[in-house]
């Protein structure tokens, strides 16, 4: 699985904007200051970290080797993909979607109004 496709999609969405806070090993995609994906950098094998909904992630990890609870983060709300190319590049993008979609529902009104006004 290509990471970099991955980083262009997520560096893609409306408002999202890339940063190195918790050091050089993970990329966090943020949107109006709330983080919807994490990509970290010096593995073997990357991960994508991604919020889901509590049940689509149950199932998500049931079905798939590649996709475990959140990687140091709340095992309920997010998600961790290993790129091994078990998920196509398109499932991966429309999860990324999704993660993006639900940061973005629970922003404030003026935020959700800030980032309508961002090209």
């Amino acid at each position: 699985m290509d990471k970099e496709k991955i980083e262009k999609y997520l560096s893609s969405l409306k408002g999202g904007e890339s940063s190195y806070p918790f050091g050089p090993e993970a990329l966090v995609y943020k949107v109006m200051g709330k983080m919807y994906a994490l990509v970290s950098q010096k593995e073997e094998i990357p991960r994508v970290t991604l919020k889901v909904n509590p049940a689509d992630g149950e199932v998500l990890v049931s079905q798939f080797d590649s996709v475990s609870p959140g990687y140091y983060m709340n095992k309920k709300h997010w998600i961790t993909i290993s790129l091994t190319g078990e998920l196509p590049l398109e499932m991966i993008k429309d999860l990324s979607k999704k993660s993006y979609e639900l940061v973005v529902s629970k922003l404030t009104k003026k935020d959700k109004e800030e980032l309508k006004g961002t090209v």
